[in-house]
Order: C-alpha cells, then sequence, then structure tokens
C-alpha cells in the first residue's frame, strides 16, 4: 500500500493493510463541515432583499438576527460583524486600551494574538491549566505590571476558563477581561450563559464555527455605553451623515450574511444535540485507550460540542501526535492539530520574553500532543465509533 508518510512510521504499520481497506471511508471526513440551510428557504429570504435592494448598513435582517442571537444566547446586547477577527480588533478598540501589555494566551487561533498587534498592544503569554487548556488565572496573576492594560482570554474548544478568578482579577488591577469566545456559542455554566462573564465577549461566525453566517461574528456585552461605541466604531465611526465620532473601520455584517444565520439559528440546537451524540460515541471507544486524554466534562457546564480534542502521549499510545495525524489520512480521516504551532512562535511574538518555551511547559505540550477529531452533526454516532475504532487499533498495532 502507498503511504504519504515518513518511512519509520511506513514500517511501523505496514501490517494494517487489510485494515485500511476495510475501514477506509469513501469520502473525506474532515475535522467539520458546515450544515447549510434548505437552498429554497434562502432564496426566499433574499428576495426580499432583492426587492428592498438594502444589501449592508444595518438592514432589516440584520436588525432581525441582532434581536434573534440576544434572545437564542441570552444576553442583553449582541452587535454583529463581518468576521470574527474585525469583531476582536474593535473590541479592543471600544475599550480605548493605550500602549501597554495585555495577558493572554498563546494556545489559540492566530486572530487572538494578531488584533493586538494591530492595536499596538503586546501580548504577554501566560501557561495554561493543564485539565481544561485555558489560561491559568495564577499565572495570569504573577504576570500583572504597571504595563497592563487587560486580559485577553480564550474558551478553548468552548471549555470555560475560570471566569470567577479572571474576573477578580481584572478589578483588582483595573483591568478589563475580554473574551475570545469563538468556541463558546451557547455554552452555559452554572445555568447562565458563559457570555455574560467579562467586559465584553468576541464570537466567531466562521464556516468552520457551529454556528455560521458564512463569515461573520458579533461582539456580546451588557454595557450599553460600550455597546454605542461597538455600533459606531464597525461603521466608520458615522453618528449620521455629517458626524463622524471615532476613526473607526468598515466591519459590519451584509444581508446575504445574516439571511444565511437566520436559518442557521433555527436548528442550531439540532446540530449541538446531533454532535453531543457524536462525542458520546468517540467516548463510549475511546475511553480508556492507553496514551490518549479526552476532554474533560464538568458537571456544571452545559457544553455545544464544536470540538472533541485528543492528547497523544506518544510513550503509552505508540504513536505520536503527528504519526497518529498521518495515519488517520490513511483512512480518510482529516484531523486537525489545534492549536499548533503556539502563536508565541511565531516570529512577531517570540521575541518578548513572556514566549519563552521555559515559560510555558504546558502549553508547549499541549500543541505538540493536541489533535482535533471530527465532529459535526451529520458525522453520525456511528461513523465517529468507527473513527475511534480505527485509533485503537492503530494503537494495538505500535504497541503490539
Amino acid at each position: 500500500m502507498s503511504m504519504d508518510l515518513p518511512p519509520a512510521l511506513e514500517a511501523r504499520i505496514a501490517g494494517l493493510a487489510p485494515l485500511v481497506r476495510a475501514r477506509c471511508f469513501d469520502a473525506p471526513r474532515h475535522v467539520t463541515r458546515p450544515v447549510m440551510p434548505p437552498l429554497e428557504e434562502y432564496t426566499d429570504l433574499l428576495r426580499g432583499v432583492w426587492d428592498r435592494r438594502w444589501l449592508t448598513n444595518d438592514g432589516e435582517l440584520h436588525q432581525r438576527l441582532e434581536r434573534e442571537l440576544e434572545i437564542h444566547l441570552g444576553v442583553k446586547h449582541a452587535s454583529l460583524f463581518c468576521n470574527g477577527t474585525l469583531s476582536l480588533l474593535v473590541a479592543l478598540q471600544a475599550l480605548d486600551l493605550r500602549m501597554g501589555e495585555v495577558i493572554t494566551t498563546p494556545f489559540t487561533f492566530p486572530a487572538t494574538t494578531n488584533v493586538l498587534h494591530w492595536n499596538r498592544l503586546r501580548p504577554i503569554f501566560c501557561d495554561l491549566d493543564p485539565v481544561t487548556l485555558n489560561i491559568s488565572p495564577e499565572r495570569v496573576e504573577a504576570a500583572f505590571t504597571d504595563q497592563t492594560r487587560a486580559i485577553l482570554a480564550v474558551h478553548v474548544y468552548g471549555q470555560p476558563c475560570d471566569v470567577a478568578a479572571l474576573r477578580d482579577l481584572g478589578a483588582q488591577h483595573g483591568v478589563p477581561v475580554v473574551y475570545d469566545a469563538a468556541h463558546a456559542f451557547g455554552v452555559q455554566l452554572d445555568g447562565r450563559p458563559l457570555l455574560e462573564w467579562g467586559d465584553v465577549s468576541s464570537l466567531s461566525f466562521h464556516a468552520t464555527k457551529l454556528f455560521t453566517t458564512g463569515e461573520g461574528g458579533a461582539l456580546v456585552t451588557a454595557d450599553t455605553a460600550l455597546d454605542r461605541r461597538i455600533r459606531s466604531l464597525k461603521n466608520f465611526g458615522i453618528a449620521d451623515e455629517e458626524t463622524v465620532l471615532a476613526p473607526g473601520i468598515n466591519a459590519k455584517m451584509s444581508e446575504l450574511s445574516a439571511a444565511f444565520g437566520l436559518l442557521r439559528l433555527r436548528d442550531v440546537n439540532a446540530e449541538i444535540a446531533a454532535r453531543a451524540e457524536v462525542t458520546a460515541a468517540y467516548r463510549r471507544v475511546l475511553d480508556g485507550v492507553p496514551g490518549l486524554t479526552l476532554p474533560p466534562q464538568p458537571k456544571n457546564v452545559a457544553l455545544n460540542h464544536s470540538y472533541f480534542p485528543i492528547l497523544v502521549d506518544a510513550a503509552a499510545f505508540g504513536l505520536d501526535r503527528d504519526e497518529l495525524y498521518g495515519a488517520l489520512r490513511l483512512f480518510n480521516v482529516i484531523a486537525r492539530k489545534y492549536f499548533y504551532p503556539l502563536t508565541s512562535h511565531y516570529e512577531w511574538d517570540r521575541c518578548y520574553p513572556s514566549a519563552d518555551p521555559a515559560n510555558l511547559p504546558v502549553a508547549e505540550r499541549a500543541a505538540l500532543q493536541v489533535l482535533c477529531l471530527p465532529v459535526y452533526g451529520e458525522l453520525g454516532a456511528a461513523d465517529a465509533g468507527a473513527i475511534g475504532e480505527i485509533i485503537t487499533e492503530l494503537h494495538r498495532a505500535a504497541r503490539p
């Protein structure tokens, strides 16, 4: 069998040819797959857009989606954006953060720390809690200086940060707490929306997300004055036809994206339920496999099952993360290394003392071990179970 793998790995699993023939999926099972609304219903919504000829600038569907999101998420203010990166960029602008430092995590998508550079702010990297892989409040507390302007935390894989501890640290030092909540759509903590925590939270509605508008995002806040500033900044800073209040940007969502989002919001709970079945199937098969650490299941959290990350300990499993990643592709299973490399490894970030790998041992280890398995409702429990069985067989082949 032909393998696009290192020779050493090819030799180690050469005996799997019958297994590959028996278990290989006929089409790729990607890490995620967007749910598409019925085309006819989307077309019906677009007819109104065509009739009104109002494509953007706070149109009817845009306003409707904002209202429906506020109700669905249980939040006071939700302001729509054309993507999640610009929403996070504007959040920092709206808080009027001046030249200085922002305490953040290196275990995240590039956008989280990129927006700091765009706002002329320096990232100060902190290590992670080893269970949740979120930023560690203890490490945050040790990172404060007189240059600290904010805390920027990420609810990684939709697992809640220690929001109470971060709130207290922000209050103690007089700085805002901002959440990159790109993974946290609909997550609840102790029966309350996770998005209630922090001064402002940024959501992503990218095509890879649980809830998508194709491209899009939102900022959520309970602060009415901050919400007004956000809405002005995302529309060039314009107040009326003749008044510009601040140097804003163009970050508004179009009516075409809002229409998509309205249809997706209608069935997002069904998608969460379907993903819950997928993750349960993974757990049934993979729980107890030596060398694999599965995501935590806190009893006080209603998860959205957006991701299913596993940590691969090479010594116990028999293959390292990269070897497992390559081997799965033989079976048409396209997993992803979220998040590798750490943002602290980027050329523009590794110059900071806080980016030293010695400062980030948990994050460094997680980045080398993490592998996100396919999770989307249409995958189904049967296919998730089959992927889990493939992983189990690879372990057995590597550790006979």
